[in-house]
Formats: C-alpha cells, sequence, structure tokens
C-alpha cells in the first residue's frame, strides 16, 4: 500500500467511525457534561487517569479544565494522576503497578468528585482498580473505553464506548469528547473571574 493509499483509507475510516460514534456516543457525552458542570458547581473536581496515550490523554484533559479550552476564565479543579513520577514509581515499587490510579482515588477524591478511567481496551487493571475503588467510595465514575467497556464499564456510573477496535480511532474519539467536556463545562463557567491575568 502506498502511502497516498494508507492516508486516504485512514481518514475515510475515522470518517466512518466517527459517524458512528455521534449516532451512538452524544447521549452519553450529554450525560457527563451535565454531571461535569454540576460537580464543578457544588466545588468537586474531575481526575483522569490512564496508561499511555490515554495517561498522556488524561493530562491534555486536566490541563484544558485548569488553565482553558477557549475562552478566559477562572481555573476549573482537575487532576491527572499521571503526572507524578515520584508517587507512580512509589506505589508500584511497594504495592504493585495495579493500585498506582487506586491510591491516588483513596488519597485525592470524595463524594462530589468524579473520577474518569480511559482505557481503549477497558481492561487495563490499574484503571479498573482505579474505577472500583471510586464506586466504593461513593465517588461518580466515567468510562472512556473502546467498543468493548470490559471491566471498566461493569464498575463506572457512565461509558463512553467508542464504536471501534482500532486503539488509534478509539483515541482519536475520546479526544472529542474529552473536549466537548470541558467545553460545555468552560460555557458553563465563562463569567467565573481569573486571578491571573493573560499575558501576550
Amino acid at each position: 500500500m502506498s502511502s497516498s493509499e494508507l492516508i486516504e483509507q485512514t481518514i475515510v475510516e475515522h470518517q466512518q467511525v466517527v459517524e458512528k460514534f455521534r449516532e451512538q456516543c452524544s447521549g452519553v457525552i450529554d450525560e457527563m457534561a451535565a454531571a461535569t458542570v454540576a460537580c464543578l458547581k457544588d466545588g468537586g473536581k474531575i481526575c483522569f487517569f490512564g496508561n499511555g496515550g490515554s495517561a498522556a490523554d488524561s493530562q491534555h484533559f486536566a490541563t484544558e479544565f485548569v488553565v482553558r479550552f477557549t475562552r478566559n476564565r477562572g481555573g476549573l479543579p482537575s487532576l491527572a494522576f499521571t503526572t507524578d513520577t515520584s508517587i507512580l514509581t512509589a506505589c508500584a515499587n511497594d504495592f504493585g503497578y495495579d493500585s498506582v490510579f487506586a491510591r491516588q482515588v483513596e488519597a485525592h477524591c470524595q463524594p462530589g468528585d468524579i473520577v474518569v478511567g480511559i482505557s481503549t481496551s477497558g481492561n487495563s487493571p490499574n484503571v479498573v482498580r482505579g474505577l472500583e475503588l471510586a464506586k466504593s467510595m461513593g465517588v461518580k465514575s466515567f468510562a472512556f473505553t473502546g467498543e468493548n467497556s470490559g471491566q471498566c464499564g461493569e464498575v463506572s456510573d457512565l461509558v463512553l464506548a467508542v464504536p471501534s477496535p482500532v486503539t488509534a480511532r478509539v483515541q482519536e474519539c475520546h479526544l472529542v469528547a474529552g473536549h466537548l467536556l470541558c467545553d460545555i463545562a468552560e460555557a458553563a463557567f465563562a463569567d467565573r473571574p481569573s486571578a491571573i491575568s493573560r499575558h501576550s
């Protein structure tokens, strides 16, 4: 296959998945967005976690809540449990890698917060354990998965199951969903003043 054929095939596949994603997932994104706005209005925070590309997405989404997406407004409380190498390595060393997100849920979360576990397979053990602990603590949980929501789907309050088995296509749709959650939350807090002035 030539590079031009690969490009065409990938873009067509992406478009097909996004259309199915729109049809099948718009409703749950709307539910997640409403819950996110309610959480933030009640003084809660949004916490993200995942592995690999999903770790990168976690940091990306938390950044846009805290800093900005498209509007200048006050910061919205959000954490990515993938950023502190000391916590991750200490927990993995002392308790095992499967515990690295659950330990942070235990330390940082309480009822009224939301955790978002991101796993394209739906079965990442450390993501599952983080979601399980959130459930046992009464913390609302979202799972971002592929078409097989797996164990993550079983233990989460709301599940975004992207209708594709292809990791890259799933991640592309996760990015759209995360941006929508932030965009809708940001609109709800558009009038929140910021203590930080913008510098050009």
